[in-house]
């Protein structure tokens, strides 16, 4: 990122056309309908409104039609989408892996194949939390006679199926390699979905278990392919960071808690409003002075700090409102009882060892009474 993107001003990143249609979208479908969409699951409509408004294309190049919007824009519109509907950002943003793996890919011809229909009205998903396990590969690719691979073994989360048109699926290989490859998101021969997974929270992304028997993936569909380890490092390099979407989620909630604050002319409720706010601004500024002005090998440390301080506050807030809301907040036509269930789900989403550790530290500081 140059000095100037880093350095864009709140105005101006409000004003940049994405942020501007993602405020619309969000103001007159997506909230509106999130309590809906959380019951009867992510609809069609929203990938198509997604798509109208640009956002499938939010990280893709411009030549393929994608915006390659600076990264100050892309987290303001991943915080708009998450405060407005939980279940939709997620499809959303899974949607960014495969538009972003594909952008770096060497393969020009998958590229040219499938990078403009993903920019522009194609959702992605992904297959690929399994690479972060440590005892042992769940998929693996082994070389199928006459060239490409066979995949074999079960990938326990996918989201967006029956949403999503391709899913980016990574596998291990026999010689420790991870490879990645796109995969239609259709069952076959080789490939089987789970009925969708009953979920405390998240329910709505459609979200199924694969297994794979065999499935034939040919060269030309191949990402990428390098070795695991290094995968992991940048993988382990992204997942330290705060994702903006749970700043989202805070700002969604503290603006609840101030409603109902002020419905219920609760002084205590609005102070705590208030603090939380501040409280968030700070650990904001800090999460994306590091994602801006620190090489990502560096701060490791302060990152994954960061993110569970958050990942607490969001939790903290989300109860808070709850606590606010009184028994109305337990309806499921409230937003309190599915915000709450969102804070949850953001502790363990892209979560690794180092993650759950700092998250379980901060807990126990925060139990102990310790900033």
């Amino acid at each position: 990122m140059t000095d100037a993107t880093a350095c864009l001003a709140a105005p101006e990143i409000d004003r940049h056309p994405c942020v501007r249609a993602t405020v619309r979208l969000a103001a007159e479908l997506l909230a509106p309908q999130a309590e809906r969409v959380d019951v009867e699951g992510v609809p069609v409509g929203h990938v198509a409104a997604l798509a109208g408004a640009g956002l499938l294309g939010l990280y893709g190049p411009c030549e393929a039609g994608g915006s390659d919007v600076p990264a100050p824009v892309a987290r303001r519109v991943t915080e708009v989408l998450s405060g407005a509907d939980g279940a939709t950002w997620f499809v959303w943003t899974q949607h960014a892996t495969p538009v972003r793996a594909l952008a770096r890919s060497d393969n020009d011809e998958l590229r040219r194949r499938w990078l403009p229909r993903l920019c522009r009205d194609a959702l992605g998903g992904i297959a690929v939390a399994h690479l972060r396990r440590s005892g042992g590969p769940t998929v693996r690719a082994r070389p199928a006679p006459g060239g490409g691979w066979r995949l074999e073994g079960t990938a326990s989360w996918v989201t967006s199926w029956g949403l999503a048109e391709v899913l980016l699926v990574g596998a291990e290989t026999d010689d420790g390699r991870a490879l990645s490859a796109l995969v239609a998101a259709r069952p076959r021969p080789g490939l089987v979905a789970s009925a969708p997974l009953a979920l405390a929270a998240m329910e709505a992304t459609a979200t199924v278990r694969l297994d794979f028997d065999g499935l034939a993936v040919p060269a030309d569909d191949v990402v990428d392919l390098v070795a695991l380890d290094q995968w992991r490092r940048a993988d382990a390099l992204k997942t330290a960071n705060v994702t903006p979407a749970v700043f989202g989620l805070i700002d969604r909630v503290v603006t609840g808690l101030e409603e109902a604050a002020r419905r219920r002319e609760e002084p205590v409720a609005l102070a705590l409003a208030r603090a939380l706010r501040s409280e968030a601004s700070g650990v904001r500024a800090r999460a994306y002075r590091l994602l801006d002005e620190v090489p990502p090998a560096e701060g490791l440390d302060e990152r994954l700090v960061l993110r569970a301080h958050a990942l607490e506050l969001g939790v903290r807030a989300a109860t808070a409102l709850v606590v606010a809301s009184g028994g109305a907040g337990l309806s499921r036509t409230s937003p309190a009882q599915r915000l709450v269930r969102e804070a949850l789900f953001h502790l363990v989403q892209a979560q690794t060892p180092p993650v759950r550790r700092a998250t379980l530290t901060r807990l126990g500081q925060a139990g102990g009474g310790r900033s």
